[in-house]
């Protein structure tokens, strides 16, 4: 070898050298980026999950309860009623003497202290003290005369130097004057009323044991401040047994009382003309009484206490008859001893419990769980009331003592029933199923049962899948395996294209035309169902047939072209012959037919409208994927499998659908994973009412359709505004649990089939 070839050898080994440095350098630089990208999409989905799981966290913290705070009002007297402004700084309270005092919580001291009426003493003894609904701070006081005063404390407040400054009052809205409830001068031992909008009731109990109605209207004078009074006392009932409870709802509709054999009573008393008795049931079991019995916020349910510990919800619920009788609704974990007093909280389902134990317990009617349980809250605990905005909450003592609990409870509506069992919900017949977050009113209970929108999500992705999955896969099976090539070239990316389509398109036009024209035409549109597969069966029988000019104009591999007019031709056929069997069997409207005579609904924006649209939205990419799975068998297979004497469609069915089974499978999943998550098309063609019911003409509501509609009016941080991420949490683990097993599916299918 001279000089100069090796240096011409020398100097290719070196550029060869160059050329595997730089192409082991853009390697290791690919390499590198697509495991940065890997590892960046691992993290953005985990990134997201934990941020699901930050924000729906807090919705099953457990319930704080603490000593804030306890002093004495008044060591001379004892305290029969109380309350706590919404702040949690003043305390008012109703004293035996007949004294009304305002406390300040953080100073401990009296802000202002005076008699009922104003008197410097009360002249008659006070035997009965009741407050009303916890929005409108009324009290009702009835003495030892009969006689009755409605007061309720009054909280202005001001801002001078930028700090708050609460200036206590005592307002009568039924005058100073008393109320003369009982013309027979008997002492009254249980009282109970409300007065809202110049009007008002009083239900009283009086020493003889009868049962007394009190309707009362104030309205202000023209020429001056003062109120003009008037007030009618009925009779309801003489009460054989002693009266342990009493209470009278906030609309001044309902009276219940319970004697102290356990018998609750109620009374329709909204007509003094007309006062009668709803129902009488027993609501204790064995020996024990009833101690004590508070309505809920709403006053459409009442909870009754006894004195073995149990706690029972009861309401009144109307049947199929239009006829109310008592119910109970639910138990409740009991108390380590008898019930001492219940109190509900101002705004929300939850009640707190004071036993003989002295235990303090915090429970929640709707989740119908115990949220909190306090032991030893003091010796002789008598009453306790909660702050208009539950995060005090107040005890007294026999001893006028008073202590002051805080309370951390943000979420006590949220527990694994509520969430996804049947649960009595107030004026409901039965236990239900049912998603509603908010209403007009605040004595509203919430229902955020998320199994109703669950199967909404299901319903839609399995009829969407119906439509779509057959249509997809037949589609890919011909196209890749019968078409022409030229022709595949054409359709495979058309259909592709389709992908791309904005849902909200096909959302406006399923709600918009398609919806309104199936109504219309329902028995054509079944009928094309029919008649769509006969024309196609009816073609390849012909096709045998055809003149040779026919064939030869398409021939092997564009024979669909010609099956265009003729689905068209059915279609239409099915339609006119839809409206004529409408007009003669059916009265010219099948919808209306059907409900008539098979109580079966129709809802215009229905789930077969919904199938439909999110099935066009699906099958592209069922198709896409399906197409190339079966494209990609490979020829020798097939070749060989009509070498053995199988026809075309016995390779199909048992050689190229068993050998693409895994990439059709996946098809399928990942299409049903584009129907699970749809959301503009749910949003648009439905209409969105979150029912439980199979019927293809019903409607539904999804998760993902739920949280477009209901997450920019949720408040931030708030119980619906959690539960709409809860929802989308479970749509992540849902999809991720699907995706895990289809995966899994997949390569099992690949493993079986690799050998064919």
């Amino acid at each position: 070898m001279n000089v100069v070839e090796f240096k011409k050898k020398s100097n290719s080994e070196k550029g060869h050298s160059s050329r595997n440095k730089s192409r082991l350098l853009k390697d290791a630089l690919f390499g590198a980026f697509m495991g940065v990208g890997g590892v960046s999409v691992i993290g953005a989905i985990l990134l997201i999950f934990f941020y699901l799981g930050y924000v729906v966290i807090p919705l099953f913290a457990p319930a704080k309860v603490e000593f804030s705070t306890g002093f004495n009002i008044d060591p001379n007297t004892k305290i029969l009623a109380s309350s706590i402004d919404e702040y949690s700084e003043v305390i008012f309270s109703v004293h035996t003497d007949g004294s009304l005092v305002f406390s300040s919580v953080s100073g401990k001291n009296s802000l202002l202290k005076e008699f009922v009426a104003g008197k410097k003493t009360l002249e008659n003894k006070i035997t009965a003290v009741s407050s009303g609904d916890p929005e409108s701070r009324v009290m009702v006081i009835g003495t030892e005369n009969g006689e009755a005063y409605l007061l309720k404390p009054n909280y202005e407040i001001s801002y001078p130097k930028d700090v708050r400054k609460i200036t206590p009052s005592i307002v009568y809205p039924a005058g100073k004057l008393p109320l003369k409830i009982d013309k027979s001068n008997q002492p009254i031992l249980k009282i109970s009323g409300q007065f809202t909008d110049e009007n008002g009731a009083i239900a009283s109990v009086t020493s003889d044991n009868r049962l007394l109605v009190t309707y009362i209207s104030a309205s202000s004078s023209f020429l001056s401040d003062e109120l003009d009074i008037s007030y009618e006392t009925v009779e309801v009932a003489n009460i054989i047994n002693p009266v342990s409870s009493l209470e009278l709802d906030v609309n001044q509709r309902t009276l219940v009382l319970v004697t102290s054999d356990g018998v609750m009573s109620m009374y329709d008393v909204a007509f003094k003309e007309n006062i009668e008795l709803i129902d009488r049931v027993s609501v204790v079991s064995g020996k024990g009484k009833v101690t004590d019995m508070t309505f809920l916020s709403s006053g459409l349910s009442i909870i009754v206490g006894s004195s073995s510990g149990a706690i029972s919800q009861w309401a009144s619920v109307r049947d199929i008859n239009n006829i109310y009788s008592i119910e109970k609704i639910r138990d409740f974990d009991p108390m380590p001893g008898a019930v001492l007093k219940i109190a509900a909280e101002h705004y929300r389902k939850g009640f707190g419990v004071l036993d003989a134990n002295r235990n303090l317990s915090i429970y929640h009617a709707t989740a119908n769980e115990q949220v909190a349980l306090i032991n030893n809250v003091g010796i002789n605990p008598v009453n306790l009331t909660f702050c208009p905005r539950s995060k005090n909450l107040q005890i007294n003592h026999d001893n006028s003592k008073v202590s002051l609990y805080a309370i951390k409870n943000e979420h006590p509506e949220i527990s694994l029933n509520a969430l996804w069992g049947k649960v009595w919900y107030e004026s409901r017949q039965e236990p239900e199923y049912i998603w509603q977050s908010s209403a007009a009113n605040s004595d509203f209970e919430p229902k955020f049962s998320l199994t109703p929108l669950v199967f909404g999500t299901f319903k839609a992705t399995i009829y969407s899948l119906l439509f779509a999955a057959p249509l997809a896969i037949f589609g890919a099976v011909y196209t890749a395996y019968f078409m022409a090539p030229a022709m595949r070239r054409v359709v495979k990316p058309t259909i592709e294209i389709m992908e791309a389509l904005p849902t909200v398109i096909l959302g406006f036009l399923a709600g918009l035309w398609f919806a309104p024209f199936v109504e219309k035409n329902l028995s054509g549109f079944f009928l094309s169902i029919l008649t769509i597969p006969l024309s196609t069966i009816l073609m390849a029988l012909i096709w045998p047939k055809m003149p040779k000019v026919i064939k030869q104009t398409f021939p092997e591999g564009w024979e669909s072209l010609l099956l265009i007019p003729v689905i068209c031709v059915a279609i239409w056929f099915a339609l006119m012959l839809g409206v004529e069997i409408e007009a003669r069997f059916f009265g010219g409207n099948l919808p209306h037919w059907l409900n008539i005579n098979y109580d079966i609904g129709y809802d215009q924006r229905n789930s077969l409208v919904v199938g439909i649209a999110i099935g066009f939205a699906v099958i592209p990419t069922i198709f896409s994927i399906s197409e190339d799975a079966v494209y990609g068998v490979p020829r020798s297979l097939t070749n060989g499998s009509l070498a053995l004497g199988a026809t075309p469609w016995q390779t199909v069915y048992r050689v190229i659908l068993l050998t693409a089974s895994p990439g059709i499978f996946s098809a399928c999943m990942i299409g049903m994973g584009r129907a699970v998550g749809e959301t503009m098309i749910v949003l648009m063609a439905t209409g969105n009412t979150p029912i439980m019911d199979m019927n293809i003409f019903e409607g539904f509501r999804a998760l993902s359709a739920n949280i477009a509609v209901e997450m920019p009016e949720s408040a931030v941080g708030s119980t619906h505004y959690r539960i709409l991420f809860l929802a989308a949490l479970f749509l992540f683990l849902v999809t991720f649990v699907v995706n895990t097993i289809s995966e899994i599916v997949r390569q099992r299918l690949r493993v079986k089939y690799a050998n064919l």
